[in-house]
């Protein structure tokens, strides 16, 4: 055997140490890349504080599927050994939640569409007109967003009594039809368009009113979106209020309607679960519907003075 072959034999079986993982030298380890995860941990944070939030959610929909019996057992399971659609069809029977989400419809419907009317033309005002006293006008509608609705509830209750439209589709909506908050939305989205449209629209032989709505509004579609949608779930969430202008079964919203399975010292929890899964479903889909337009909104306009 010459030299040159054991050579080559030793140099073949180094290079086999060295692929073998057992036989390498302590103390020579893979790095493990930790940049990955931590590009990925927020989103791990994201997902975790979503379930957090979620998970009330969830286990009411689950507990509203058992019956008055596993309800009383103890200690609770999340999953029924029967799932029933008991609950559901005895809420439907006990009290009418379908007139009542009937009613917040109309009053979502009239209150939402009154109000973008209004926050439209006056943020056009703001915002395309000079005027005197433009900026103070503007700092006082500010100035009503910072008002708590409770303070001026009992003036608006007296002055609803007082017009005997208690019990009416107009006292319950009368209070939604304007909002600064709305204003001052439409205002800074509207500030982000150039001047140099309208001037162009002039030069064309565009009016005010046909600037407005064939060339200011078709763009501002995403914001008004995103506002419908918020609009939608502050106005259908109102307890408060309906409680107070309305005293007739035939007037309540689905949130009264609610209140009302909680009747005497008995509490069945499954109505109370069921009839808020009723309730909840209208929001839900406004807000899967909406969602895009809702993040295009909040991410289209900025805040200007």
């Amino acid at each position: 055997m010459t030299a040159q072959t054991v050579t080559t034999k030793n140099n073949s079986s180094i290079a086999q140490n060295n692929r073998n993982p057992i036989l390498r030298r302590p103390g020579r380890r893979k790095k493990i890349p930790v940049l990955p995860y931590l590009l990925i941990l927020p989103e791990i944070i994201k997902m975790l504080l979503g379930l957090l939030f979620i998970a009330p959610l969830l286990i009411g929909i689950l507990f509203s599927f058992q019956s008055e019996q596993e309800l009383g057992t103890y200690p609770l399971h999340l999953l029924s050994n029967a799932p029933t659609l008991q609950n559901y069809l005895e809420v439907i029977k006990a009290v009418p939640l379908f007139s009542y989400l009937l009613n917040s419809g109309i009053v979502c419907l009239v209150s939402i569409a009154t109000q973008i009317v209004i926050a439209c033309l006056a943020a056009y005002g703001f915002v395309f007109f000079e005027f005197p006293l433009k900026k103070l006008l503007f700092s006082l509608v500010l100035m009503t967003t910072m008002i708590p609705g409770e303070v001026v509830v009992i003036t608006n209750y007296t002055t609803i009594q007082s017009l005997h439209l208690t019990n009416t589709y107009a006292g319950l909506v009368v209070t939604s039809l304007i909002s600064g908050t709305s204003i001052f939305l439409m205002r800074q989205f509207f500030m982000t368009i150039p001047k140099d449209y309208k001037e162009a629209a002039v030069l064309d032989g565009c009016g005010e009113m046909r600037f407005l709505f064939h060339i200011i509004l078709p763009m501002s579609k995403p914001t008004i979106s995103s506002m419908a949608v918020y609009l939608f779930v502050q106005i259908y969430n109102q307890f408060f209020w309906p409680l107070l202008v309305t005293n007739t079964e035939k007037m309540r919203t689905i949130q009264i309607g609610i209140s009302m399975l909680v009747t005497g010292d008995v509490v069945n929890y499954g109505h109370i679960l069921a009839g808020a899964v009723i309730a909840i479903i209208p929001a839900m889909m406004i807000y899967i519907i909406g969602q895009d337009y809702m993040i295009r909104g909040m991410t289209s306009g900025g805040v200007k003075g």
